[in-house]
């Protein structure tokens, strides 16, 4: 008997263990912010573990190169509101994720959690255009 608790209570401890910091590094958040851009590609990856995976341009002066923001998205819903929102500038909210072993989680480690589209887009100091509005949809012909 004192074999199998030098055995299995180590064990148990060490599963609990596992599942503790699994639980903390998904409920905690190194960092949470908005970035502004045009979503420029968005997919769904993975053999096993499906998350979706995509890209931001993020554009600071009209005619500068764009930086990518690479992002990866849990939620199927937010995933939905962020391909509704492609050809406009958009906020997306974020929280970045330390510690998550392999790609099983996703990709990077930027987990978006929200989308926000943008009603103008800011040029200068003072300058906006406005985001154009959705076409309206065609007349159902009889």
């Amino acid at each position: 008997m004192p074999i199998v608790k030098r055995v299995l209570l180590p064990l148990v401890v060490l599963i609990a263990l596992a599942a503790l910091y699994f639980w903390l590094v998904l409920h905690w958040s190194y960092s949470s912010g908005e970035r502004a851009g045009w979503v420029q590609k968005l997919s769904s990856k993975g053999w096993v573990c499906k998350t979706w995976e995509g890209e931001l341009a993020l554009v600071s002066l009209p005619g500068t190169t764009p930086e990518k923001f690479i992002f990866s998205i849990w939620d199927d819903a937010v995933a939905q509101s962020v391909t509704r929102a492609m050809g406009k500038r958009v906020a997306l909210h974020y929280e970045e994720k330390v510690g998550l072993p392999g790609s099983c989680f996703g990709e990077t480690r930027y987990f978006v959690t929200g989308v926000t589209v943008s009603e103008e887009i800011p040029l200068a100091t003072g300058v906006v255009v406005p985001n154009p509005p959705a076409p309206p949809a065609p007349a159902a012909s009889r």
